[in-house]
């Protein structure tokens, strides 16, 4: 376990390691304490998924990140993306692009959130020169071959599952929750129960466990890495892992930064299919 506090005052890391989660957290608890007493008071499921739901990602940021794609005889594939975000309060609007290599190189994915709790998904191929809408249907499907699914690029909304406090835990010296959250039936999930980890005072998902319609556990995720970027909570580096196929997706940010002022046009499908 590493921390290193940076000659930047906004700047702190946390390195999760992925033996043994072993995680040292003095500057973290140095940075949390001013919200210590907070953490004590008893809240609802629901109102810890509001919590994690609503939590500061700034008003727009850019991020540059490579993806690792590892299979079970632990053969690694790379591909590098930007990433886009822009927060209209409460809805959120997110592009990415890829960047290389050759045979991803241009392909797009835009995610809109709408009031009505739905978020429309489109991705763009530029070897067929056509943008198209992800249905309800294929909400299960792997993005981009990778470990998470179409379903998993989206924010859930805090309505969308019934939510149960199932107590607390710690990752290393880190005071944690543990949320249980069942997707409704009218959610048309793919799971039947999302089990996370969520750090106190700075809501995010340490660890989540994904459990099929059957019960069974079927993929985990983990944040390895947080940085806190202009004074703001990032995970830097996150895995996500497929129980059965033994295949793992890393995400790791190479560089990130926020509020910007991007342009409201990144976030169209005109701008989607330019390439």
């Amino acid at each position: 376990m590493i921390i290193n506090n940076f000659n930047s005052k906004n700047k702190f890391i946390i390195l999760i390691s992925l033996i043994g989660i072993c995680i040292s957290s003095m500057a973290f608890s140095a940075d949390t304490d001013t919200d210590s007493k907070c953490s004590n008071i008893p809240i609802s499921g629901k109102e810890l998924a509001q919590k994690v739901y609503d939590r500061e990602n700034g008003d727009d940021s850019t991020a540059h990140t490579i993806m690792k794609l590892i299979n079970k005889r632990g053969h690694e594939r790379i591909r590098n993306f930007t990433f886009y975000s822009k927060d209209y309060r409460p809805l959120i609007k997110q592009l990415i692009r890829f960047t290389s290599p050759a045979d991803i190189e241009g392909t797009g994915f835009l995610s809109i959130e709408k009031s009505e709790g739905e978020t429309d998904q489109f991705l763009y191929l530029p070897a067929l020169r056509r943008t198209r809408r992800i249905v309800s249907s294929q909400k299960s499907n792997r993005f981009v071959n990778s470990d998470f699914t179409y379903e998993d690029m989206e924010r859930r909304p805090v309505e969308d599952s019934e939510h149960k406090m199932a107590g607390e835990d710690k990752i290393g010296n880190i005071d944690c929750f543990v949320l249980e959250s069942r997707p409704k039936e009218e959610s048309d999930s793919q799971y039947s129960l999302l089990k996370s980890i969520i750090a106190k005072n700075i809501y995010i998902a340490l660890s989540v466990e994904y459990y099929n319609k059957k019960g069974k556990l079927i993929k985990k995720y983990r944040t390895i890495k947080l940085e806190k970027i202009q004074n703001i909570w990032t995970e830097t580096e996150v895995i996500m892992e497929d129980l059965k196929k033994k295949h793992k997706t890393i995400l790791k940010i190479n560089n990130i930064v926020y509020n910007t002022n991007l342009d409201d046009n990144i976030f169209s499908r005109q701008n989607l299919g330019n390439w």
